[in-house]
């Protein structure tokens, strides 16, 4: 049975005890937060209950259990189990072959600590996430080599930390793959290469206010006094850039991103090898004993296991939302009641968008929801082109969705970021990080000055029209008597 065909779940409660499941999983994830427990093994206790509340709040539970398989077995899960795979071995061995030391060497060589370092990785993942088209993917890949190094050349760890989620979001939100730029394209009717182009200066901009925050507050005095005291790092482990510019090379080449991956595990595995770095035994070997690790393969899926099976339970419980049908109806119910002008339809794209991504784990359905129907018929009715609305509704999907935690972007990354601190070491960030993550609110200060400037010129146009037809019509002027068509 397809998803169109398949009825309404009802529950126990109408709204509210629809809504209850999703209440319960961001209640216990908020408190994780608050109390710095906060990480995506914790959060499995929060999605389970939060599953068995839906279950038995809901009238028909066969129905109900049917939309959580569905939600776990659809095709965004399974291509985010399958990144995560490799982009887990991919961080292992990325930081066995000895990149972190490479990188220490360059920002000791070129004086890049603290804010500059902090800037540069922020650069880093912009550029990766642009070639790849993946939030998640970047944060896996990049993350446990830029987050340690960086700590350990003076970066502040909160700075630093947000800094890769704010990289991984500008891809998100500007790459031509990724999966919010070609949805929200395809559901407005307009050209992925003219909606690219017309977004380039938001994105841009959002980009630059991160710029001065992360040049300002990137440094931490107190490890930057610490930095003279470090290694300073190895020039070798810079070969292991070349699986990082393989996977970037094949991804702009429309490969697909798990082939990328696959072959970026390969050479990073070649290029650990030449080095000495890596030997096969690192890779794979026999253990001595039973429940020994096998090597940096096993590790590096393990690794990302409490994230996949956080995410699979998330999926689910998105599915159970769409299938209950409950932000359809929030959102028509907005879309009746509250636009009533060009400017309030624009303003009304980016808040029903923001407001279908929240309960959301991930972006893209969220558009899917939004933009086929709500957002289309608002910019055929006020006028707004096809380019602009894709714009307004991808802009705003990378927004709210990075600062909350149960987002998968979000999740992953403070799973990652927990993990390399842990192995390295080094200090780690708030839980409550994420909501200081400062590309989505400059995306937000963005957006409401691209509406507001719109609207001034739309209605300086208006002025001028309006004068315009008063000038043919003097005081002294005799009015035309009105002619009957023929």
């Amino acid at each position: 049975m397809t998803q169109t065909e398949t009825k309404e779940l009802q529950f126990r409660g109408g709204v509210m005890g629809a809504l209850m499941p999703l209440l319960v999983l961001v209640s216990g994830l908020i408190y994780l937060s608050v109390m710095e427990r906060a990480g995506t093994k914790p959060f499995w206790a929060c999605a389970w209950v939060a599953m068995g509340v839906g279950l038995f709040l809901c009238r028909n539970r066969s129905a109900y259990c049917e939309s959580l398989l569905r939600g776990m077995g659809n095709q965004t899960a399974t291509a985010i189990i399958a990144l995560w795979l490799l982009a887990g071995v991919f961080g292992k061995l990325m930081t066995a072959g000895g990149l972190i030391e490479g990188l220490q060497w360059v920002g000791a060589s070129l004086g890049a600590t603290g804010g500059g370092f902090v800037l540069l990785a922020f650069v880093i993942c912009m550029v990766f996430s642009l070639g790849t088209g993946t939030s998640v993917g970047t944060v896996i890949g990049l993350g446990p080599v830029l987050y340690p190094a960086g700590v350990m050349l003076g970066a502040d760890p909160t700075v630093l930390a947000v800094a890769l989620l704010s990289g991984a979001a500008f891809g998100d939100n500007l790459s031509p793959v990724s999966d919010t730029t070609i949805v929200s394209s395809l559901t407005q009717g307009a050209q992925v290469a003219d909606v690219i182009r017309t977004r380039l200066p938001l994105s841009l901009s959002a980009a630059g206010i991160c710029v001065v925050i992360f040049l300002f507050f990137g440094g931490s005095d107190e490890a930057l006094r610490e930095v003279s005291r470090l290694s300073q790092g190895d020039i070798s482990g810079l070969i292991m850039l070349l699986p990082l510019i393989l996977v970037v090379a094949l991804a702009l080449k429309r490969r697909h991103i798990v082939e990328a991956m696959f072959f970026g595990n390969l050479a990073a595995m070649i290029c650990g090898w030449l080095t000495g770095a890596i030997t096969f035994g690192d890779i794979f070997s026999l253990p001595a004993e039973r429940g020994v690790s096998t090597g940096l393969i096993e590790n590096g899926i393990a690794s990302v296991t409490g994230a996949v099976l956080f995410a699979l339970m998330v999926l689910a419980l998105t599915q159970v939302m769409l299938d209950a049908g409950l932000m359809r109806r929030l959102l028509d119910k907005a879309n009746e009641s509250l636009i009533k002008t060009r400017t309030g339809a624009e303003t009304g794209i980016v808040a029903v968008t923001i407001a279908a991504s929240i309960p959301l784990s991930a972006n893209a359905p969220a558009l899917l929801l939004v933009g086929p129907g709500l957002v289309r018929k608002l910019a055929e009715k006020f006028g707004i082109a096809p380019e602009r609305s894709a714009n307004l509704m991808d802009c705003a999907v990378c927004t709210v969705f990075f600062l909350l935690p149960w987002h998968i972007a979000v999740a992953v990354w403070q799973q990652v970021i927990a993990a390399s601190a842990a192995e390295t070491g080094v200090a780690a960030p708030s839980a409550m990080a994420s909501f200081f993550t400062p590309y989505p609110w400059a995306m937000l200060v963005v957006l409401a000055i691209s509406i507001y400037w719109r609207s001034r010129n739309q209605n300086d146009q208006d002025l001028r029209t309006e004068h315009g037809a008063a000038a043919g019509h003097s005081s002294d002027a005799v009015p035309a008597s009105p002619v009957k068509p023929v």
